[in-house]
């Protein structure tokens, strides 16, 4: 596989989903271990609504990036289950919020942050992978 403008939309928005996730979480902790720390409603906000539409992006175009060498169905392998994943769970977690709901709706966006940011970007890191092809056989052979 290669770098198409396709896989660098949707390489550059996880990317940028992975580093704006832990602002949005941290931004809106009350407190911690009894400690009381300052929210900060507005940068949780902004981080939020800015994560949100990186994994809307990340999600929609990897409905158009199909891989036919690893186990697929018409190009659609099991990562691909992903994109109903954060779509059902965005969907979800603003119901909880609009609901007053707020400890299932930072249940849902953490779970969401690590499912699907940082369990399936380490996958996108095995060799057999774009990124991870570049990572070990690419960037690494420099070193």
């Amino acid at each position: 596989m290669q770098l198409t403008p396709l896989i660098a939309v949707h390489m550059t928005a996880a990317i940028a989903a992975i580093a704006i996730g832990p602002i949005a979480l941290w931004a809106r902790r009350g407190h911690a271990a009894g400690h009381p720390l300052r929210q900060r409603p507005r940068l949780h906000r902004a981080a939020g609504y800015a994560w949100v539409t990186l994994m809307l992006v990340t999600a929609i175009s990897a409905i158009f990036i199909r891989d036919f060498r690893l186990p697929n169905i018409a190009g659609y392998t099991p990562i691909h289950l992903l994109v109903p994943i954060v779509f059902g769970s965005l969907f979800f977690s603003f119901r909880y919020l609009l609901r007053g709901n707020l400890n299932a709706h930072r249940r849902l966006m953490v779970w969401l942050y690590v499912s699907a940011c940082l369990v399936a970007g380490a996958f996108t890191l095995l060799p057999n992978r774009y990124l991870g092809n570049l990572l070990w056989h690419e960037w690494l052979a420099l070193v």
